[in-house]
């Protein structure tokens, strides 16, 4: 039985703000969690994580700010500043009391950036392979090119064959939702997101965190490196880790039930 409760719209932040819901029918026990895509993945491409989130949890993810059918406009900022605020402003638009956070990639970025800025009502982090690039740090494994050239041509129109060119391991469903939705992703929202991965500071916030983290590690990403772990963990020494060991960076469209597993070990083990 699908968990799927329905999509809506919310005015937070200054924007509109598009989420879709999972897990709800149980009137309110169940935790709320709060979950962030990455770089160029609407909210409904995560529903098939949902799903399964949401026999545990009240799930609400996200179109991030450019993305979905979330505000997009060419004056918004698209700064990691103003997308962790948007996070915060969603919670509280929403009358969360309290809630946890999880985001993938990009959106692990924005979630620490969120709880660092507005850690109220925030019970724990779950960071699903962030890049850990940044000032003087190596480069994010990915090129902006592989954004931009599959955005321009799902803007033009793009069948699962020509996506499959751009992701190769994915199954014909998965790369049928991705041409169907990538043009909604904003061009000038995802070149912002992926230069401010190499201008912004990701380590910074991390001493600033005082709940429970799970940091989730691709074991085949090349995102987080076994360097990169220790250094996260001496900067964040409460931090839990995870690693999905036969995953690439999209970890549930690889292991679902590795990432899942790594998932639920950590909030029955969390005091939250």
């Amino acid at each position: 039985m699908s968990t799927f409760i329905h999509g809506g719209n919310v005015q937070a932040n200054g924007i509109r703000q598009h989420y879709l819901r999972y897990g709800g029918q149980d009137n309110g026990r169940k935790p709320v969690l709060l979950l962030i895509p990455g770089i160029t993945s609407p909210a409904i491409t995560w529903g098939f994580v949902a799903e399964r989130l949401g026999e545990h949890f009240d799930t609400y993810v996200l179109d991030v700010r450019g993305r979905g059918l979330s505000c997009s406009a060419p004056e918004l900022d698209y700064g990691t500043d103003a997308c962790a605020d948007d996070i915060s402003a969603f919670a509280h638009a929403m009358g969360f009391v309290d809630y946890h956070l999880a985001g993938h990639s990009m959106g692990a970025r924005f979630a620490v950036r969120s709880t660092a800025r507005n850690p109220a009502g925030v019970k724990s982090l779950v960071l699903i392979d962030p890049p850990v690039s940044g000032p003087g740090r190596r480069e994010y494994p990915s090129k902006l090119a592989w954004y931009v050239d599959s955005i321009r041509l799902a803007q033009s129109g793009m069948d699962i064959e020509a996506m499959r060119t751009f992701c190769p391991t994915w199954s014909d469903e998965q790369l049928q939702l991705r041409a169907e939705w990538l043009h909604t992703c904003h061009e000038p929202a995802i070149i912002r997101a992926f230069n401010d991965f190499h201008d912004v500071d990701f380590h910074q916030d991390l001493p600033k965190l005082q709940v429970p983290t799970l940091l989730m590690v691709a074991g085949r990403g090349g995102v987080i490196q076994e360097a990169d772990e220790a250094e996260i963990q001496d900067l964040l020494p409460t931090l839990q880790i995870a690693r999905v060991a036969q995953a690439g960076h999209m970890i549930p469209w690889d292991d679902l039930e590795g990432f899942l597993g790594a998932f639920n070990l950590f909030f029955n083990h969390s005091p939250t």
